[in-house]
């Protein structure tokens, strides 16, 4: 109806910007306004029975009607009085309904531009959660953001869940993740008040292990480095996921810097850390460090001997030990919260944690055997696996040096599997295997008519004084366990890729640089890498561009975006959203706005999600004025037309007027 008395009057355009939805402020009279309006305004409710309707549907809980009256009210006299809109937000906050949750996270970002002196945070508050819970995420991301302008943050046990529910999801782990980076830059550059919340640990652990859930070990780097920037101290959680993210990235350096302060928990944690040194191994296997790989098991069978309870926190730098402003993350290794709601899985890849201590899983002592194998050192091999099995007073037919011996049996290497049944003999006398490893042994050199070798193995078998006539037979369960490890010795030697630990070192180089800003050496590293063909991964461009945006080199950043394009084409793939990101926002910040429309058109062809809120936050930030009444007509020349043309694109893309 009011819209057609528009038409009808048709009084300016005066009056129509105030009918839809500029308004008036509160307290004018309909007896001041023009006659046009007065005369429309006859025709509407009047001010107070519109207030006392929206009132009345408010107690009543009419949340759809009472949304209806209120845009009919601010159509003609603006927004209503603060207990109103708190009441409105409050009701919709209670409300299953997601369409009334999305108008009132509308109606928040809305007042926070106009009216600001109408939000409470408590009301926000309420909302935030309602929307978390309800995962209506990008709305829930708005608010949070509108909260950090303010200057104000939900309590702690309410951030936490907030953060908590967020992170159910990827696109939720990647909004969490962005917010939290806003809130520490905040906290940091001191635009807070002094009272406002701050994340505590438990959020941290929340967004990391969701960057390990949905992949994102990148973000998960950047997250782990805003700790040190808040004060905020890592605990027996946070050492498990950054094992995690570390292993990810095969940063190997970085995570050998917390086993010193690991080892020093007490007994009764030390299976806490199962996912930990299982990740360390995993990034010793990765190197092909096979010395390192055994130094920890023999380690980790000694620990139960050796742990400590010292009270102590630690400080673990990340990048150099030598840089003098670089960052320390502070470390309560003994620190264990037992509310945390969220943990991460338990993985047992390599390790196992069974009757007190820790044991190799067959892929673990696949790796292990794999590894000798290759370097030729199987008198070594022997020798550690005597060492492992006399610290697990393991029984002859469980022992690691049993089950290996079987397992080359079953895979066709005989001579290795003879080679160690000699080692055990020439190592200590009194040990002994299981007569089923001799008795299969020599049932394999029989089957092949390796008759020579057979005779050889009887006369060892002699002088260790058994009788291979009582018991020759394997069990079905020893079988299938020999056929087990078997398989898991094959499925290793499948996954080794050449040029895999060069390309882990290279990154570990060029990771050190970067943070060192020794940005030189970090650049001569990746072109030695193109020099040897050594195809950089995400990573490799990822360590480089944080180093580059450290010092503001965005022009470095977009000759290395031009590799990473022919990488992507040449290669036929496309790298993780953290990287696409993470050029983004330094485009943005260079005001490389060709660039940025070709990194955002890349990620929406890929199905990415774009953050547009902090895309728009970040060109606001470095831009806000740029290009804001020019017009092609005024540009000096083509490149400033164009880059106009950029400008506005981005412009219309963000939704910045």
């Amino acid at each position: 109806m009011i819209r057609s008395l528009i038409r009808e009057k048709q009084r300016g355009l005066g009056l129509l910007r105030s009918l839809s939805g500029g308004g008036f402020a509160l307290g004018h009279n309909v007896s001041h306004f023009p006659k046009g309006i007065s005369t429309l305004c006859s025709k509407c409710p009047s001010r107070w029975s519109l207030l006392g309707k929206l009132e009345r549907e408010l107690k009543e809980h009419k949340i759809d009607e009472a949304w209806e009256t209120y845009n009919n009210f601010v159509r003609v006299y603006g927004f209503v009085d603060q207990s109103l809109v708190a009441n409105l937000i409050t009701e919709s906050s209670y409300s299953s309904d997601s369409k009334s949750l999305r108008m009132a996270s509308h109606l928040v970002v809305r007042l926070s531009k106009e009216r600001p002196v109408l939000l409470k945070s408590g009301v926000t508050t309420k909302l935030l959660l309602s929307l978390a819970r309800a995962q209506i995420l990008v709305p829930a991301a708005r608010v949070f953001r509108v909260m950090l302008e303010k200057k104000i943050l939900p309590p702690l046990e309410i951030l936490q869940m907030v953060f908590l529910h967020l992170v159910k999801t990827e696109i939720g782990t990647y909004l969490a993740s962005n917010v939290l980076g806003e809130i520490c830059c905040s906290l940091k550059e001191g635009r807070v008040n002094r009272t406002m919340t701050r994340p505590d640990v438990m959020v941290f652990n929340l967004v990391l292990s969701a960057c390990v859930r949905y992949g994102a070990s990148l973000k998960g780097q950047l997250i782990m480095e805003l700790m040190p920037v808040v004060g905020v101290a890592a605990d027996a959680h946070t050492a498990v996921i950054i094992a995690r993210v570390h292993e990810m990235n095969a940063a190997r350096d970085e995570l050998k810097k917390l086993e010193d302060c690991v080892d020093m928990v007490p007994v009764n944690l030390v299976h806490y850390y199962l996912p930990f040194y299982d990740s360390l191994l995993s990034l010793n296997f990765m190197f092909n460090d096979i010395d390192s790989a055994s130094r920890l098991l023999l380690d980790l069978s000694e620990l139960y001997f050796r742990g400590r309870n010292e009270q102590r926190s630690w400080t673990v730098s990340i990048g150099s030990d030598n840089i003098k402003k670089g960052l320390k993350l502070q470390f309560l290794p003994q620190q264990l919260h037992k509310d945390f709601v969220y943990k991460l899985s338990q993985r047992q890849e390599l390790l196992l944690h069974k009757n007190g201590k820790f044991v190799l899983t067959n892929k673990g002592l696949a790796k292990l055997i794999t590894g000798y194998k290759r370097a030729g050192r199987i008198n070594e091999l022997s020798r550690l696996l005597i060492s492992i099995q006399e610290m697990l007073n393991s029984p002859d037919k469980s022992s690691p040096c049993s089950q290996v011996i079987d397992a080359c049996v079953y895979l066709g290497w005989l001579e290795t599997a003879h080679d160690i049944l000699e080692d055990l003999v020439m190592e200590n006398e009194n040990h002994s295997v299981c007569l089923s490893s001799y008795a299969l042994l020599l049932s394999a050199y029989y089957s092949r008519d390796m008759v020579r070798e057979a005779e050889g193995l009887v006369r060892q078998i002699q002088r260790l004084g058994f009788d291979i006539k009582t018991s020759t037979k394997i069990s079905d369960s020893e079988d299938e366990h020999t056929s087990n490890l078997a398989s898991s010795i094959s499925q290793a030697m499948r996954e080794e890729e050449d040029g895999g630990v060069s390309l882990h070192q290279f990154n570990s180089s060029i990771f050190f640089f970067a943070k060192a800003k020794m940005i030189e050496d970090a650049r001569e590293t990746y072109r030695k890498m193109q020099k040897l063909k050594i195809h950089p991964n995400a990573s490799t461009y990822f360590y480089l561009i944080c180093g580059y945006s450290s010092l503001g080199m965005f022009r470095e950043i977009t000759i290395l975006w031009g590799d990473i394009k022919r990488s992507t084409v040449n290669r036929n793939t496309v790298y993780k959203r953290e990287l696409y990101e993470l050029v983004l926002l330094n485009f943005i910040q260079g005001g490389y706005f060709e660039r940025v429309m070709e990194v955002i058109h890349l990620m929406m062809e890929n199905d990415m999600f774009l953050d547009k809120w902090g895309y728009k936050t970040e060109f606001l930030k470095f831009h806000r004025n740029l290009y804001r009444t020019l017009t092609l007509a005024e540009a000096k020349d083509e490149a400033q037309c164009m880059r106009l043309e950029h400008v506005k694109a981005f412009r219309r893309w963000a939704g910045i007027s």
